[in-house]
């Protein structure tokens, strides 16, 4: 701005000068100074956008700047939380790892404890000893079936429950074991199946704490194949056989909801 009232002055002293020295009339001096005036307003004019576009330009880039570190924190943000994850996910890893492991150990207990079994009837010793080898043998093997139930493996729970059958045949725990595979094919929408290991709790086992429970499932399996005439059998014979069982209460509400 000082530099374009400088050379206004230059330019006006040098009209004045030629004025006087009698090269221009007043009317041309006058004009020359108009020019000159009009020449540098639209300097200054021109000066002002420019410096408007720098400081327009300087808070672009300071946005910009400022976008940049938001995406940054938020960078950084999503780099934590992803290690995070990923740390939770190697703990889940571990925990699934030391589960599989302990059950490994089970097994290894069990055939174990099988081998001695067997080598003790073969020498037809049944002393006590062997009696609570036994005893330990089969409620590692119901430990088993149950912790892959826990575990919601439900092809293990069938595959080692066929086992602990084939093992212990006469086992006081076999009601149970009946009971959850056909927990364990309602899971997995096997319903045919589900009501035939049900039946055999219901039907073999009278005295186990299980039936009333068995014959709830059987009609919640009748449901699913929309037999809703022998579910509603099912739901009756349960009422009528075991009315104090909290499992014929959850069958008179459903028998409600059938009718």
């Amino acid at each position: 701005m000082q530099k374009l009232h400088f050379w206004l002055f230059a330019g006006m002293c040098l009209v004045t000068a030629q004025a006087s020295a009698g090269l221009f009339s007043d009317d041309e001096a006058h004009a020359q100074i108009q020019r000159l005036e009009m020449r540098v307003a639209q300097l200054e004019k021109a000066n002002i956008k420019l410096d408007e576009a720098n400081k327009q330009q300087t808070g672009s880039l300071l946005d910009l700047l400022t976008q940049i570190e938001s995406l940054n924190q938020e960078l950084r943000k999503l780099r934590g939380q992803s290690e995070e994850l990923e740390h939770n996910l190697q703990d889940a890893k571990n925990r699934q790892k030391d589960f599989y492991v302990d059950l490994d150990t089970r097994l290894r207990h069990f055939e174990a404890a099988e081998a001695a079994v067997q080598t003790a009837t073969s020498q037809k010793v049944a002393d006590k000893n062997v009696a609570e080898d036994i005893e330990a043998m089969e409620s590692s093997a119901y430990e088993v079936v149950y912790a892959y139930y826990k575990a919601a493996n439900y092809q293990k729970v069938l595959e080692s429950s066929r086992e602990f059958l084939q093992k212990f045949p006469d086992s006081a725990r076999a009601p149970s074991v009946h009971y959850l595979m056909g927990d364990a094919y309602f899971s997995l929408d096997d319903f045919k199946k589900s009501i035939a290991s049900y039946q055999v709790v219901v039907s073999k086992y009278g005295s186990s704490p299980n039936v009333p429970d068995a014959w709830l499932n059987i009609a919640s399996c009748q449901q699913q194949l929309k037999d809703l005439v022998s579910a509603r059998k099912s739901l009756k014979l349960l009422i009528a056989k075991y009315p104090d069982s909290k499992a014929a209460k959850k069958a008179k509400q459903r028998l409600s909801a059938l009718k």
